[in-house]
């Protein structure tokens, strides 16, 4: 029988990728000022998304999930979140199109801090020092003050987190998003991309279909729908004192949901089953996900799906391949037939960053072929397995940055140096995320049987 859960019960588990607070009683009284603030998101909210995300689990609709690697304090600002939402819309109508289904959009915003690091410390020359472990916990300078956690920082992350949440809620519900507007979506550094002149035919043909609607009385000022959009946040909760402290109980249904972002996941390194992240995320009632790496193996997938979703919800679990293009093939297809054999319901996402990132002049990137290729074996394994290839999960921008080789515009490995600014990973920027949506767009009408012409021939 599993223990009783509470929303500390993960304080007596083993615990990894957390840092090491000097003063522990600053940390408990920022913990306990957290407590008294308001929720970030509701519970009804997480509620509607688990409904969605069940609607992708039976091949309803696509998952669409992104953002930024690590959010930062500094480069908080109105026309970064505005453009990467612009990107994020424009990505989705092309997959909507593509599709013929609803597309789930899920940002990694508002929230996505905290970063799990492969080493405690950091050298550099003579000097040792602890890793950065993202905004929420210590700075990125490298030096002995910044690397210091502060606690505090965890206040300055929901202040942010706050202040992003409602420039998303305004540009999603307050007209940004309205479809008539697809044209204005364009930014400025990809109209000399083919992807913007796809996406230009694209938006053409949407107009028309539009003016169509709105002849026979159709249109946005009469339907809502037409004017606004459903947005959700997630991130990893890697730091569970925060999502301990904005924890609540739903007054409707008497369940615990965390009030930091609509969905939370597990890491691929924080993902043992005996351990304080999987104790936490086993007694929340939000949509989760969980990482799935080459060290997955199917007897522990099926042991953690029993774990964190014992009644087999649809729409609460998704699990998030992250392999490599070179392993995908060898990791994926035994994971696909365990959860198959044993009838589990859940989401299948594709994550072609993590398992492709390399060195390259002194920095770390990740090609863009490399992508394209994994997330083309995620859905030529599930074609071939009979399952639905439910959605992606990318760290982008909408930032024209070079942090990612390749692409149409061919970021080099000598462009790196020109404007890379990730605090932590490399990020696909707004050009490269949109012509990956093409692409994954037709990888999506070839599995409703849309063949012989691109996307953007039939647009």
């Amino acid at each position: 029988m599993a223990q009783k859960w509470t929303p500390n019960s993960w304080r007596s588990k083993p615990i990894i990728q957390v840092p090491e607070y000097p003063d522990p009683n600053a940390l408990k009284v920022v913990e306990e000022r957290l407590s008294s603030y308001p929720p970030l998101v509701f519970a009804g909210e997480a509620r509607a998304l688990k409904s969605h995300l069940a609607d992708v689990s039976e091949g309803k609709a696509f998952l669409l999930q992104g953002g930024d690697c690590a959010e930062s304090f500094a480069e908080h600002g109105a026309d970064n979140i505005r453009d990467f939402f612009r990107v994020f819309l424009q990505m989705s109508v092309v997959l909507t199109y593509a599709a013929a289904k609803p597309v789930v959009k899920v940002g990694r915003i508002a929230g996505q801090f905290a970063k799990p690091r492969s080493s405690d410390v950091e050298k550099k020359g003579e000097e040792v020092l602890p890793s950065y472990r993202g905004d929420i916990v210590n700075g990125i300078d490298f030096t002995p003050g910044d690397r210091i956690p502060d606690p505090e920082r965890q206040i300055m992350a929901y202040r942010q987190s706050a202040a992003t949440l409602n420039l998303l809620r305004a540009f999603a519900q307050g007209g940004y998003a309205n479809l008539e507007h697809v044209h204005e979506w364009t930014l400025g550094f990809v109209k000399n991309n083919p992807s913007s002149e796809r996406y230009t035919a694209l938006a053409d043909r949407l107009g028309e279909t539009l003016r169509f609607m709105r002849a026979i009385g159709f249109s946005a000022d009469k339907h809502q729908r037409l004017r606004e959009t459903d947005f959700y946040t997630s991130h990893e909760a890697l730091l569970l004192g925060y999502e301990e402290a904005l924890t609540r109980v739903d007054s409707t249904s008497g369940d615990y949901y965390t009030t930091s972002g609509h969905m939370v996941w597990i890491g691929d390194r924080t993902r043992q089953a005996d351990h304080a992240h999987v104790e936490y995320f086993r007694g929340i009632k939000n949509p989760i996900g969980m990482k799935c790496g080459p060290s997955m193996d199917p007897d522990d997938l099926i042991k953690l799906t029993d774990i964190l979703n014992p009644e087999n919800e649809p729409g609460r679990l998704t699990l998030i391949a992250r392999f490599g293009h070179e392993k995908v093939g060898d990791h994926l297809p035994g994971l696909i037939r365990a959860i198959e054999k044993e009838g589990k319901k859940v989401v299948w996402s594709c994550d072609p960053m993590h398992g492709n990132t390399i060195s390259a002049g002194g920095y770390k990137t990740r090609p863009f072929d490399y992508v394209l290729s994994e997330v083309q074996n995620f859905f030529a394994i599930h074609k071939a397995e009979g399952t639905y290839a439910g959605g992606v999960h990318f760290e982008m921008t909408g930032n024209d940055v070079t942090e990612c080789t390749g692409g149409a515009h061919a970021v080099t490995e000598e462009d790196l140096a020109d404007r890379y600014h990730t605090h932590c990973d490399p990020r696909l920027n707004a050009s490269q995320a949109l012509e990956l949506a093409f692409l994954i767009a037709e990888l999506l009408q070839e599995d409703r049987g849309v063949g012989g012409q691109s996307i953007a021939a039939s647009a």
